[in-house]
């Protein structure tokens, strides 16, 4: 048992490292990380979690198949919380950590910790376990599951500790919660469970959510009376059922679970799942220094991978160009110039950056799908592009790793641009793209508009029903409501004037 509120002063995150002399890069089955730090440092952090990953699906009972390259989370570890926050484009208040999953590659920033404590042991690790759950949570199911439960899985396990012994202890109090949960009026019941967050809510509004989310997940999950109610719950909504109808059936009154969670977060005592398998020492992770090369142009791949804008895009390139001009055909960096360029809409620049890369390296595979973008850009003006060589540049990629969906996904849109209908085999690679990366919401819509156009109606609408309570974006919850209703009244025309208008 553990106590969830200790005290309110928590220690925030802390300062920058002091500076390391090289870059290395981990690889394990899950994650390939990037980091100034010590080899020995950066070994416990990807075995930490690969211990994690391990854990979460033994509990879940979730398969662990094979994946390529292309399917490992990429971390780029940042010097310190500041240096986070500032490549946050867009946020205005400090974090510690992010993450963003996409088709091309789902990737994470997190910061160093010093000032006495334990490597990778606070707010970042909660702040990455709680999106990678997530991560996890899509790639396990496409019910369509509210936004409190969303949240409160992801913070459930956002908590996990690791042990000497080697076990890891899943569902340790949310204390970095407590201030939402003991200082803050809570959530009433019946909008924690029918209503996610406005895209602009205060942060108190969030504090508090998340926090009863978290308690509510918890205690449904231990308590021995309502042991079964929340898997009876998920199944009544993923059927279309009311959400607080599903929540009266399978939880009974309402106001009676209010006041004992009440009790149960009074009671300052909670259970957690040690979780001990020899599995969970079975961790592979390679580590190798990059090359002089691969080192300078890193900070240029993060700010890339993050992405950039209409104001970033040339600085970002320029600086790509001076590493490039003292590399010169270094594939790695000839790649990532290729995305600099690519960016900046330098679309020959890019394709001739490719070109040197897989002139150095022909199963770059980033660099053949940057190579084709490029090419299908320029293909714009070109009343005689020679669409089959562009594909070409795809297909060659997805031999490389064919678990990888981006090229697969290309691939399909490449009819779209050529005015084309796409093939039985692109549309196969389509589909298998998004079960490959279900967690990217524009290949989920692109898998949407193509089931629309076969006549595939209830599988579109299932296919949506994760964006119908996206936790994350009321617009896009609201705007997944109404294309579920067209199509649930057979108006498929209306569904898709929606899908091209994006309202």
């Amino acid at each position: 048992m553990r106590s969830l509120f200790v005290a309110l002063g928590a220690a925030a995150v802390a300062a920058a490292s002091p500076v390391h002399a090289a870059w290395y890069e981990a690889e394990s089955k899950h994650f390939e990380i990037y980091a100034d730090e010590s080899p020995a440092a950066l070994e416990s952090f990807a075995t930490k979690l690969e211990k994690f990953d391990k854990a979460v699906r033994m509990v879940r009972a979730m398969e662990d198949p094979p994946i390529g390259d292309a399917g490992r989370v990429t971390i780029y570890v940042m010097s310190d919380a500041q240096s986070v926050s500032k490549i946050a484009v867009g946020k205005n208040s400090p974090i510690a950590g992010f993450y963003i999953p996409r088709a091309s590659g789902s990737i994470a920033f997190v910061p160093r910790r010093t000032e006495g404590h334990e490597l990778w042991d606070l707010t970042p690790s909660t702040v990455f376990f709680h999106e990678y759950s997530h991560h996890l949570m899509l790639q396990n199911t496409d019910a369509a599951l509210p936004p409190w439960l969303v949240e409160g899985f992801a913070e459930f396990f956002s908590t996990a500790e690791f042990e000497r012994d080697g076990s890891v202890h899943l569902g340790i109090p949310a204390s970095h919660r407590a201030a939402g949960l003991f200082l803050l009026n809570k959530t009433r019941i019946e909008d924690l469970l029918s209503k996610g967050l406005g895209d602009n809510a205060p942060g108190e509004d969030f504090e508090r959510f998340y926090g009863r989310a978290w308690l509510l997940t918890h205690y449904l999950t231990f308590d021995p009376a309502r042991q079964g109610q929340l898997a009876k719950y998920a199944s009544e909504v993923e059927s279309g059922t009311d959400l607080l109808a599903a929540a009266r059936d399978s939880f009974g009154d309402l106001q009676k679970l209010d006041r004992e969670l009440d009790r149960y977060l009074e009671s300052n005592r909670f259970k957690y799942i040690n979780v001990t398998s020899p599995e969970l020492n079975n961790v592979s992770v390679v580590i190798r220094p990059l090359r002089p090369a691969e080192a300078a142009i890193m900070p240029i791949r993060i700010r890339s991978a993050r992405g950039v804008d209409s104001k970033t895009a040339p600085e970002v390139a320029a600086l790509a160009r001076a590493v490039a001009a003292t590399y010169p055909s270094d594939p790695f960096v000839e790649r990532e110039l290729a995305e600099a360029e690519f960016d900046e809409k330098n679309y020959a620049a890019a394709e001739q950056a490719a070109d040197k890369a897989l002139a150095a390296d022909p199963k770059l595979a980033k660099a053949l799908i940057y190579k084709g973008r490029a090419e299908m850009e320029l293909a714009d003006s070109k009343a005689d592009a020679d669409w089959a060589a562009i594909r070409r540049n795809f297909l060659a990629a997805n031999k490389v790793d064919t678990e990888d969906p981006e090229p697969l996904m290309l691939y399909y849109e490449s009819f779209r641009r050529a005015g084309e209908r796409p093939t039985a085999n692109a549309i196969a690679g389509l589909q298998y793209a998004m079960v490959l990366a279900p967690q990217d919401k524009s290949l989920r819509m692109m898998a949407v508009s193509e089931l629309i156009n076969a006549g595939k109606f209830d599988e579109a609408r299932k296919t949506l029903a994760p964006l119908a309570f996206d936790p994350h974006s009321s617009q896009g919850r609201d705007f997944a409501r109404k294309m579920m209703d067209a199509l649930a009244a057979k108006d498929p025309k209306a569904a898709l004037a929606g899908l091209a208008s994006g309202s």
